[in-house]
């Protein structure tokens, strides 16, 4: 009963879009009708000449160009290509398990098979039509004398008897409608066991009953197309004429997309809710657990992603095993988190990547694919652009980095001509060392706040104690011993300021601008929200400078030549738009020295002190010593870089026997 609810309701608004289709037709050919009737009338002789002839040919005119309009709107959303995903083509010579499994859950369901499976280096799964002429269906690609069956199967068609067939021509060919190609996650195939995957495609494969259905696979091809129309009419590089009549044509496809914008999305509600309804009957109890699954595999892949592949995309490599690592980051989740102890049990069953003839072809491709769309990446692996597996990954990718982000930062004191040691007695004082940041960065009043604390806490452990200091004094006047009764004796009070009558509302009631309370003396107003990222000594100049030095780089780097051989795909998604989903957004100058001072301390523990990169699965990049990973530096680098105290971090390195008015190899 809900199947054909849902599915009755999908019909209902694909009638609807369509007779929005309908009515956009006959306004193009109402002028065009009326001008026909017109010169009926006249050569009938029923109407005469006058107002009539005026009227005739301006309804004619009028006719033409409403027709040479439609008809140009017609043509350009006819031959607009539809977008279309990036993904991993998936065939079934390289697949037949996975393919059987997905034809036999179509069979189970009672709905025609995917014609084609795909995957995408995201945690989501999804029927895509691409049935479009431009994207090279199956029924287009068929051999001469086959076809495309319902179910998406080749079917032989009838051959013509020998002599009826016209010498020289094509044989007939008849295209019967192709299913909706299947695209999966490709973290799902790592992570999920067979019988998860199986029942997480089942609501997906379903969709392919409602699809097949005449009138809404018209409303989707006439939705796709007014999109397509749009994207055609936005595109930049044009001349003057093609601007015009394309900018012409993208107002009326806006126009249509807005009147049924509400039917096409409940029409896709009613699909995804009759898919839904006849999936129940297919593992329905799997169902339930493998969608806990999906959730936790679309956390390990995002941390994947930006944890893990984006420091090594920044340095040009790309991990070639993806999916790979997704399962070993949900391993080391399950590890450390309580409520995923049961999950680890799940791998000693069969994954669903063994439906796979060479998974690694496939995770390799599907990994190449996620750095071109999530970071902008070349297509295709060159010089600056290399894979690299994961058991090379801390010393290609780690060790590189903290190398690169250090030689970075001394350049960038250099600039600044911070001088290289204090202590002209050092071994090397024209070497990079880290006692060189520390130095830099260090806040003498944040050090002696730090004695003054460090003596309070001293007298408090022998028993003495310190007057408490009124919480609503400043505390410059507290350090200079002016408290409450001094201020009173000497005649200035709160009340005194009110009986004067200077408060804050007749400043306000005044409406003085900052200019003219500057001129009479007073500081004016500053915003708090306009000093957050505003450089405060060494620290923020020395932020300001890397955001800069960063921008630089970037700027001077080569750009990157198009593939060879690039596809109509491709060139939908060149790099101009790239990356489709960027994973973080800029980051400030603060963040970018915390980073560089924390690969500075890296290498400094490296290079003296034995540790050595290492990765952690949900982490990142990470430093090792004696095997174990070193926690708690990141607020230790903090606490120099945001108060200018370098305590926490000397204690730190002290510990570990980290010496830092050493030399560091930089790259």
């Amino acid at each position: 009963m809900g199947v054909e609810v849902g599915a009755r309701a999908a019909r209902s608004r694909a009638l609807a879009v369509l007779r929005i289709r309908s009515r956009a037709l006959a306004v193009a050919l109402l002028p065009a009708a009326v001008a026909v009737v017109l010169l009926a009338a006249t050569a009938m002789g029923h109407i005469g000449g006058g107002s009539w002839a005026a009227a005739r040919w301006a309804v004619t005119v009028l006719a033409v160009l409403v027709l040479l309009g439609a008809g140009a709107v017609a043509l350009v959303v006819a031959r607009a290509r539809p977008a279309m995903s990036p993904t991993v083509p998936i065939t079934e010579a390289s697949a037949p398990d996975l393919y059987r499994l997905v034809r036999d859950l179509a069979d189970r369901l009672e709905v025609p098979a995917p014609s084609a499976i795909a995957l995408t280096p995201d945690c989501d799964s999804w029927l895509e039509d691409r049935t479009h002429r431009a994207h090279g269906t199956p029924a287009d690609t068929a051999a001469p004398g086959t076809g495309t069956g319902p179910d998406g199967s080749r079917t032989e068609l009838p051959t013509p008897p020998h002599g009826t067939a016209i010498q020289g021509a094509r044989p007939p060919r008849r295209r019967a409608p192709a299913a909706p190609v299947l695209v999966i996650g490709s973290p799902f195939l790592w992570w999920m066991r067979v019988g998860e995957l199986r029942a997480v495609l089942a609501p997906v494969v379903a969709g392919t009953g409602p699809s097949a259905h005449p009138d809404i696979a018209a409303a989707r091809r006439f939705v796709r197309g007014l999109d397509a129309a749009v994207a055609v009419a936005s595109a930049p590089g044009r001349g003057a004429l093609a601007r015009t009549v394309l900018g012409g044509v993208g107002k009326v496809a806006r126009l249509l997309l807005r009147s049924c914008r509400v039917h096409a999305a409940e029409m896709e509600r009613g699909v995804a809710a009759a898919a839904a309804e006849r999936a129940q009957s297919v593992d329905y109890g799997v169902r339930i657990v493998a969608q806990e699954q999906v959730g936790l595999a679309y956390a390990g892949w995002d941390r994947l992603l930006t944890r893990v592949a984006l420091p090594a995309w920044r340095m040009g490599r790309w991990p070639s095993r993806l999916d790979a690592g997704v399962v070993s980051a949900l391993t080391e989740l399950s590890r450390r988190d309580r409520l995923a102890e049961g999950f680890a049990s799940r791998l000693g069953e069969r994954p669903a990547c063994d439906l796979l003839e060479e998974p690694g072809a496939v995770d390799e491709a599907a990994s190449l694919l996620a750095a071109r769309l999530f970071h902008g990446g070349p297509a295709e692996t060159g010089p600056g652009w290399a894979p690299v597996a994961w058991q090379e990954y801390p010393d290609e990718v780690v060790d590189r980095k903290w190398r690169m982000d250090a030689a970075r930062l001394h350049r960038v004191l250099d600039s600044l001509g911070v001088s290289r040691s204090s202590d002209p007695t050092a071994a090397d004082p024209k070497g990079p060392t880290l006692e060189r940041v520390i130095e830099h960065l260090t806040d003498p009043e944040a050090m002696a706040r730090r004695a003054a604390a460090e003596a309070a806490a001293g007298l408090a452990e022998r028993g003495l104690t310190t007057a408490e200091p009124d919480p609503d004094l400043d505390p410059d006047f507290t350090e200079a011993g002016l408290t409450d009764p001094g201020l009173t004796d000497s005649g200035f009070s709160d009340s005194g300021f009110t009986e004067a009558g200077l408060s804050d509302p007749d400043f306000a009631e005044a409406g003085l601008t900052d200019a003219e309370l500057a001129q009479a003396g007073f500081a004016a107003a500053v915003d708090p929200a306009d000093v957050v990222d505003a450089p405060e000594g060494p620290g923020g100049e020395l932020a300001a400078r890397l955001s800069e030095e960063l921008d630089r780089e970037e700027a001077e780097a080569p750009p990157r030549p198009a593939p060879a051989g690039q596809g109509p795909d491709e060139a939908l998604w060149d790099d101009g738009v790239l990356p489709l989903f960027p994973l973080q957004p800029p980051r400030s100058g603060r963040e970018l020295l915390a980073d560089h001072v924390t690969a500075m301390v890296c290498c400094a523990a490296v290079d003296t002190a034995g540790a050595s990169p290492g990765l952690d699965w949900l982490d990142g990049p990470s430093l090792l010593m004696r095997g174990e990973r070193a926690a708690d530096l990141a607020p230790k680098v903090l606490t120099l870089v945001e108060d200018g105290d370098p305590e926490p971090l000397r204690r730190w390195l002290t510990e570990l026997g980290v010496r830092p008015e050493k030399p560091v190899r930089l790259v």
